[in-house]
């Protein structure tokens, strides 16, 4: 491996002094001169058509600025796939879940909002709603959208092989079916949004978000204004996990109220609206019937998975893929079949989520494990014997060129000991494991692929021009690290411009898992042109051969012979005179297929790079109470290779967190009649620091032949096993083998009592 300056070292992250002193601003920070407050009137009603509104009242209020409902929209919808334009910013004919956006104001203080919300008159005809995904495709069912009979948003059928023949050829067959409800961000900065406009009819705005090229397009759109009319403003943000990828209803709202008041307006939700008005993860129930020869090796599998979308299809053909992905490819299987349907439901809207899917991952997780018990196996065996190698095909078409799911297994199984505690543990006590994949990128079009522009300045420092966005994973420093590798400077002589619709160049954002992949490869490639200026300048000084020289602690050298240098703004400042300006640009783009479609076509080549994940989880569980006392994690991931070992630690228990400790012991959302009960962190019951227990972190590395540096996504495929290991591990404490997630102290006593019964 190259001798690096930077890349592969451990190194504070360039962001962390001003987020540990509170330097760093968020969106409700911005204080605008003349900003107004805006509030959202929102529906109380699942399911209704509006027959009226009336705002007069409200606009008469003293205070008020402006008020704004649908009819004064271009009622445009919305949908991140032509093919599911469904959902209106703010609604003008009927309201599909409670808190779904029905009218705005903005006004001097929070207080005279809050009042005038109170005088809008709203005349509703109360329909039936459907709460339940299997009810939903009832044929009597209430119809949420008339473009989708049964309710059915999405429905992905993917099949490859012989399914049949296949489980006619396997030894062993078993089906079961597994079940999950809805899930949350819960990011630690709530929702808030600020707008404001010239006079020249430019819109500036600042919001939490994945990318700002994914939020200003649908601006452009739904508010009938060109592109570059339609700035968004680089923010700090309090986390994301795929909850920020695509645009708000608030966004819109802000822009159009800001608009009509010709005054800034910032509208900052609510612990309670955070939940309710922004996306979810996915409700969903997956049957699996999987057949195995006498080694545990899958031959066949038919997979269904019904999904509760929700009111709006969001980034359901998306959403409805990711989990049978994930799954083959962290698996070799010979035949499979799956059927996806995601189904409109009278509640918040679902998106994508970090750990995606756990009815679906701990389903095929824990069907493994039964499997193995049957045949006699080690859960580590089984899925040594299943694993993903480099070189192979996915079912649907992908190569996967580099992958070390099998030493992240064994790496895993040394570290937590699992030979010897396999087997050997006492009573209620367990340990369990869990594998997954996840996608590095995806067919995204013409935002697949990402630009950078770096240009040196005179004394040797450089301005780094990126539109990645951080969303608290540390891209920001990864672009600083990228950089001063490549330009032979210090990250100190580093000034990052990023995420500024405006300034930036075209990027996706840190959504599909893509940040370093892509962006961080086009600042790589950007560094290296405007290197190829400076290095011909500094040949021409040291009177030497341009491949002869190397760049590093700001000075240019001729290798082997260090006394021959010159500092770097030397070469900058000679190049200047020159007539060489010293900039460069970089883009990059996966090598994806292009044609490749998620419901049409869900073949061919699905993105550039996979990492795989392995986790073990070993609890103790209190038989009278249920309670879990999580005693070790083990997780090791295959990351490509690690550019700063420091944040890949941080990104791993991040995802222990929420996909274990969270994800799989206390998280889920409890509903009655549309409403959701628990909206706030005193009641969803989100881990806390004290909470955690030990983890350790094992970077596996693969170096992936198209990664910068050989790197590739690091942190997803651990918040997915996580998941997978704590639910084994439970199982394997209990002596049950559970279906239904999370698992609470409730069902581990009710597990435990019957199993008791049974056995007496």
């Amino acid at each position: 491996m190259a001798d690096y300056a930077y890349i592969g070292k451990k190194m504070p992250r360039v962001d962390t002094r001003a987020k540990v002193t509170g330097q760093a601003r968020f969106t409700a920070d911005l204080d605008l001169p003349r900003m107004l407050v805006g509030k959202i009137l929102r529906s109380p009603h699942p399911h209704a058509r509006i027959l009226n509104i009336d705002v007069s009242a409200a606009e008469r209020l003293p205070g008020v600025k402006a008020v704004i409902i649908g009819a004064e929209t271009l009622g445009r919808k919305w949908g991140v796939f032509r093919y599911t334009l469904d959902q209106q910013m703010l609604t003008t004919d009927k309201v599909r879940y409670i808190g779904e956006d029905v009218a705005a104001v903005a006004a001097v203080d929070a207080e005279t909002a809050l009042a005038a919300l109170d005088l809008i008159q709203v005349d509703y005809e109360v329909l039936d709603p459907v709460f339940d995904p299997m009810a939903a495709m009832a044929p009597d069912a209430p119809q949420l959208h008339d473009d989708f009979p049964n309710n059915i948003n999405i429905h992905v059928p993917i099949e490859v092989g012989d399914v049949e023949a296949g489980f006619k050829k396997s030894h062993y067959v078993r089906e079961d079916t597994y079940a999950a409800p809805e899930d949350s961000y819960f990011q630690a900065e709530p929702y808030a949004v600020v707008a404001q406009w010239d006079l020249d009819g430019n819109l500036e705005m600042w919001m939490p978000n994945a990318g700002p090229h994914m939020k200003s397009k649908p601006l452009s759109n739904l508010l009938g204004i060109p592109l570059n009319k339609v700035r968004v403003r680089k923010i700090a943000i309090g986390g994301a996990f795929g909850g920020r990828s695509e645009i708000s209803p608030a966004d819109m709202i802000c822009a159009l109220l800001a608009k009509k008041a010709r005054r800034p307006v910032k509208i900052a939700f609510t612990r309670e609206e955070n939940s309710i008005a922004t996306r979810q993860g996915h409700a969903l129930t997956t049957t699996i019937k999987t057949g195995v020869d006498q080694e545990g090796r899958v031959l066949a599998r038919d997979i269904t998975c019904y999904m509760d979308g929700g009111a709006y299809s969001s980034t359901g053909p998306i959403a409805t893929s990711v989990p049978f992905l994930c799954m083959e490819q962290a698996y070799r299987m010979d035949h499979v079949r799956y059927n996806g349907y995601r189904i409109y439901t009278n509640k918040p809207i679902r998106g994508m989520i970090r750990m995606h899917g756990r009815g679906f991952a701990c389903g095929v997780d824990t069907q493994l494990d039964l499997i193995a018990e049957h045949l006699g196996l080690d859960p580590v065996q089984i899925r040594v014997v299943n694993a993903r190698q480099p070189g192979e095909y996915t079912n649907t078409g992908s190569l996967v060129a580099s992958c070390a799911m099998q030493k992240t297994i064994e790496k895993a199984a040394e570290k937590a000991r699992w030979a010897d505690k396999w087997g050997n543990l006492p009573p209620f006590h367990g340990i369990g494991i869990g594998t997954n994949s996840v996608q590095t990128g995806f067919p995204m079009g013409i935002r697949g692929g990402s630009q950078a522009i770096i240009k040196f300045n005179e004394d040797g420092g450089a301005t780094v021009i990126s539109g990645v966005v951080d969303n608290g994973q540390g891209n920001d420093n990864m672009l600083v690290q990228i950089a001063a590798e490549e330009l032979g400077i210090r990250p100190e002589d580093i000034q990052l411009v990023t995420a500024d619709t405006e300034v930036t160049p075209s990027d996706p954002g840190s959504y599909s898992q893509v940040s370093t992949f892509i962006g961080g490869h086009a600042v790589k490639l950007a560094a290296r042109d405007v290197m190829k200026k400076v290095l011909l300048t500094a040949s021409e000084l040291l009177n030497a051969d341009v491949g002869d020289l190397v760049a590093r602690d700001r000075m240019i050298s001729v290798k082997g012979d260090p006394e021959r240098a010159i500092h770097i703004k030397k070469a900058i400042r000679m190049g200047l005179v020159k007539g060489r300006a010293p900039s460069g640009e970089g883009a990059y783009w996966p090598k994806v297929d292009h044609k490749r479609e998620w419901v049409q076509n869900p073949h061919g080549q699905m993105c550039g790079a996979f990492s795989f994940g392995t986790t073990i989880c070993e609890v103790a569980v209190d038989p009278e109470t249920g309670q879990v006392t999580v005693l070790e994690v083990t997780a090791a991931q295959d990351v490509g290779y690690a550019l700063n070992p420091l944040v890949l630690e941080g990104q791993f228990e991040g995802s222990v967190a929420m996909g274990g400790q969270g994800g799989m012991l206390t998280e889920e959302h409890v509903w009655k009649d549309g409403a959701v009960l628990n909206p706030t962190a005193l009641d969803y019951r989100l881990p806390l620091a004290a909470d955690m227990p030990p983890i350790n972190a094992i970077i596996v590395e693969s170096v992936d032949p198209d990664g910068p540096y050989g790197a590739k996504e690091a942190g997803m495929s651990i918040a997915m096993s996580a998941a997978q290991a704590y639910c084994a591990a439970v199982s394997n404490a209990v002596g049950v083998y559970f279906e239904d997630y999370p698992i609470t102290p409730d069902k581990i006593v009710r597990a435990i009592r019957e199993k008791q019964a049974k056995e007496n």
